[in-house]
């Protein structure tokens, strides 16, 4: 008991007791090299993208601890007691996240960062990208087991067909599962034989669907492989992820709702066939995927759907970014209405966007997400405009050198000085924003090309840089000094 009560005492006394390893320079390198695989994170205590990331990495480092052989991630302060480590892995932006295998660095983690994201990611990279089948039990569990896709490759020797799938399962390891075998036991049951197929979960099989897609094409490349999976994973209506966001084709409809195949299949189950009975009349035109609410937290809030409740939500997808939601309550019947209005063109596209101001006369427009194109996008006006964070120390550095420059140029006719947050609104795509602050120059002839703002960052940068890119000719007006007048009382 005594020693218990110390344990909490020293967890209290450090504030949280994390399963995620704390790197320095005097330990990082001992520490890597024991690791056959490990995910670091390296950060700044004052970032706010670290500080959002923190409790989802914290979490992810306590489920692959529990993981089969567990899977550790770790940290390094990079302006307190790691900055050589940081500086000798090139981490130029916070938080960067780096795989290492066996001491050396592996690749970069582009995987999202979320802790199911995480998790999912992680274990897909430990380990072999295809497991090796040892009998048709082993086949039988992975299949049953199986909460997304699996696909196996039956091989009648160690030839060129099963390089090629290894091939592929390597590229493609951080979206599908893959396995493999050459066991002729294997495949009489299976009754496959130099062939490649594609197995779905399942929670999604259905009458209307096949189970199972089969590639028969010993001559087949890495590339027919991979096309073949990409074309085939999701079925009828598959589920997707934060991790498979960039594997479903556009025109998308996502239905999302509470799944959850091992708590709730009947319920789960009941709601993607209300989803397929639509996409089948849509097949061939619009693609379908149902999502798990709980998977995209951060888009249920900025669209204003609660994760937690029971009620099922669907948004489409359009090229290149636009999103559509659907206000109508869900049904078969609404869901059928809204496809068809997606598809023909008469939806209004969703924009997050904070409320507009009710007063905007200050000397830097202030822009949101409604009105972004009636304020940055006038073809009457250049406008330079800061993408902004308000947790950003830069930005709060830059604030009144930038309310300067407005104040300079608030009677200058063709030229707006304009700010957003964006946090709170989305930026449009030809504004790509990776770090605060970023600004760009919209001239009038050019609003979908916009320049990227790169000089100094003083008022008179900011001067000289519109006067040369300014449309038209930019003089600035010069402050009126105040004399004082000779007849005042305090001259008499």
């Amino acid at each position: 008991m005594k020693f218990i009560l110390a344990v909490l005492v020293l967890c209290l006394g450090a504030a949280v007791c994390s399963d995620v390893l704390e790197l320095t320079d005097s330990n990082f390198k001992d520490q890597v090299k024991g690791k056959e695989i490990l995910l670091v994170e390296f950060y700044a205590p004052w970032c706010g993208h670290c500080k959002r990331l923190a409790p989802e990495y914290e979490k992810a480092a306590t489920t692959l601890l529990k993981n089969d052989p567990p899977i550790p991630i770790a940290k390094v302060d990079c302006v307190g007691e790691g900055k050589d480590s940081c500086s000798q892995y090139g981490v130029s932006g916070y938080p960067t996240l780096k795989i290492f295998r066996n001491g050396d660095f592996s690749q970069e983690y582009d995987g999202s960062r979320d802790t199911s994201g995480i998790v999912s990611y992680m274990k897909k990279n430990a380990g072999p990208s295809s497991v090796e089948l040892k009998d048709y039990q082993h086949l039988e569990k992975k299949l049953g087991n199986s909460e997304e896709i699996v696909v196996v490759g039956f091989f009648a020797n160690d030839g060129s067909l099963k390089e090629r799938f290894l091939s592929a399962a390597d590229k493609q390891r951080n979206n599908y599962a893959f396995a493999h075998t050459l066991n002729g036991g294997i495949m009489e049951k299976a009754g496959h034989k130099d062939a490649i197929v594609l197995y779905r979960p399942k929670h999604l099989h259905a009458k209307f669907e096949d189970s199972k897609v089969i590639l028969n094409n010993p001559s087949a490349t890495t590339g027919d492989i991979a096309s073949f999976i990409k074309t085939n994973h999701a079925g009828l209506v598959g589920q997707i992820n934060s991790e498979t966001d960039d594997i479903f084709k556009k025109p998308l409809v996502v239905v999302y709702y509470k799944v959850d195949w091992k708590k709730n299949l009947k319920g789960s189950r009941y709601w993607r066939n209300r989803v397929a009975r639509v996409a089948k009349k849509f097949k061939g035109e619009i693609n379908f995927a149902i999502a798990a609410k709980a998977d995209y937290q951060a888009k249920m809030n900025d669209w204003s759907w609660n994760v937690d409740d029971e009620s099922v939500n669907v948004a489409a997808f359009g090229q290149p970014t636009a999103i559509y939601k659907m206000i109508d309550v869900f049904s078969v019947e609404n869901l059928g209405k809204f496809t068809n209005q997606f598809k023909n063109g008469e939806l209004k596209p969703f924009i997050k966007s904070e409320k507009v101001p009710e007063n905007n006369d200050g000397p830097v427009k202030i822009v949101v997400g409604e009105t972004f194109d009636k304020i940055v996008n006038d073809p009457t006006k250049d406008v330079l405009i800061e993408f902004y964070a308000p947790w950003c120390g830069h930005c709060k550095s830059l604030e009144p050198k930038y309310n300067e420059l407005g104040e300079k140029l608030k009677d200058v006719e063709d030229v707006v000085i304009a700010k957003m947050d964006a946090t709170a609104n989305d930026v449009p795509p030809q504004y790509q924003v990776s770090g605060f602050p970023t600004m760009y120059f919209a001239p009038m002839g050019s609003k979908d090309s916009p320049k990227k703002y790169q000089s100094g960052r003083e008022v008179n940068d900011f001067i000289e840089y519109i006067k040369k890119e300014a449309t038209n000719p930019v003089q600035i007006p010069e402050k009126k000094s105040k004399k004082k007048n000779r007849n005042s009382k305090e001259d008499l």
